[in-house]
């Protein structure tokens, strides 16, 4: 066992705090009541090669292991604890590999180079408004062969992206039934364009916090697609999506420790130099007790995110791995690493008082924006326990799949 980094990983996590702390940590108020990423922030991930990083060398990406994603997750959150930025980095670093990993060579060569450039954006679409973790219960979409291809219909709700790709162009991988009597075994992906699309209606709607980043859905009627969008084998969709959440999860874990170091230190700072009958707020056990706590909880986070990741490198390294057992370590990161990060930020408000709820201190951004992973991003909470279940209890008594 071993429990340090590499060469590279450590010139890699200061290059990307470097940049992200000068670039990024100013705008993030910009970015939260801006709605959007500046352009120019943008241009500078991709030249940083923060977009997709996941992806193949050959199509513009580094051809990065997981391991080295999280660092970067980490970093971004730290420095936008809004949030939005470190979707929109997740998203495209785990569903970017899904793809680089299915999709035929073509596709990939239509669609990787400009996300990677930072000139399209790559989105995730598996939530429908009747349901959202439930994919095998609750997906109504589908998809029917043709003579050329395939016909979608179908609606996906409270999708991140739809505002961005509708901008830049691109694609949601969108998941849809081609065998409605086959259960999760009857899935198939999609790469969707939304933008100048006859066949295809767009909503948005506003999310309370992660402001830089549109939430919305899109309505597929008559869609046709040729084969060429169709990601990875017919009927293997389901096992594709449990997959990109896996590696989606352990990036939420990594944003969540960066945010929630940002946010601690923020408060340790304060706790010092604020004075209450005299004394600092740090010297009383009341604060400095519950600040122990938090550190702790960020370090017991980061752990459990770490090691999903480093199995998730063995596993498409060496097969090391099977899925099942990274998706185990996955769910338990992302089970606690929200959490956290939210119970950081909900305690450092308290240390400041009346300033905590201003917003004179970015700390409400970071509630708002932390509060998205625990509530459904990339699977609920539930959900979570039951993956863990399944393994302590036995699949017999769990209804999940994947």
């Amino acid at each position: 066992m071993h429990f340090g980094w590499t060469d590279e990983q450590q010139m890699w996590r200061r290059a990307v705090r470097e940049f992200a702390q000068e670039q990024i940590a100013p705008r993030s108020r910009e970015i939260d009541s801006g709605a959007h990423i500046p352009p120019d922030i943008i241009k500078g991930m991709a030249q940083m090669g923060l977009l997709a990083p996941t992806v193949s060398e050959q199509y513009g990406g580094q051809g990065m292991d997981i391991t080295m994603a999280a660092i970067a997750a980490e970093e971004l959150g730290r420095a936008e604890i809004s949030l939005a930025l470190p979707v929109l980095y997740l998203v495209q670093a785990s569903w970017g590999y899904i793809l680089d990993r299915y999709a035929s060579a073509s596709l990939k060569q239509e669609i990787l180079p400009r996300v990677t450039a930072g000139k399209a954006f790559l989105g995730i679409a598996t939530t429908e408004p009747g349901g959202g973790s439930d994919i095998e219960g609750a997906t109504r979409c589908k998809a029917e062969r043709t003579a050329d291809g395939w016909l979608l219909n179908g609606e996906k709700m409270y999708i991140s992206g739809i505002k961005e790709e509708l901008a830049l162009g691109g694609c949601h991988m969108t998941l849809v039934r081609t065998d409605p009597q086959a259960g999760h075994r009857g899935f198939t992906f999609f790469a969707v364009p939304l933008k100048d699309n006859p066949h295809v209606t767009t909503t948005l709607v506003e999310d309370w916090g992660r402001q830089g980043i549109s939430t919305g859905g899109f309505h597929m009627e008559n869609l046709p697609l040729p084969d060429v969008n169709r990601i990875g084998e017919v009927n293997r969709g389901f096992y594709y999506a449990m997959e990109g959440f896996t590696l989606a999860r352990i990036l939420i874990g990594a944003t969540c420790v960066g945010a929630a170091e940002t946010a601690l230190q923020m408060g340790v700072d304060y706790i010092r130099q604020r004075k209450a009958f005299g004394k600092p707020l740090a010297t009383y056990q009341g604060i400095s007790f519950p600040a122990a706590e938090r550190f702790t909880d960020i370090e017991s986070a980061r752990l459990l995110t770490y090691k999903a990741a480093w199995m998730a490198d063995e596993l498409y390294a060496r097969n090391g791995f099977k899925h099942k057992e990274v998706a185990l370590a996955a769910a338990m990161a992302k089970l606690r690493a929200p959490v956290m990060a939210f119970e950081t930020f909900n305690e450092v408000a308290n240390w400041l008082g009346a300033m905590g709820y201003t917003k004179e201190y970015p700390i409400e951004m970071g509630i708002r924006g932390v509060r998205s992973y625990s509530i459904g991003a990339e699977g609920a909470m539930n959900i979570m326990r039951i993956i863990i279940a399944r393994e302590l209890i036995g699949a017999e008594y769990t209804s999940l799949r994947g």
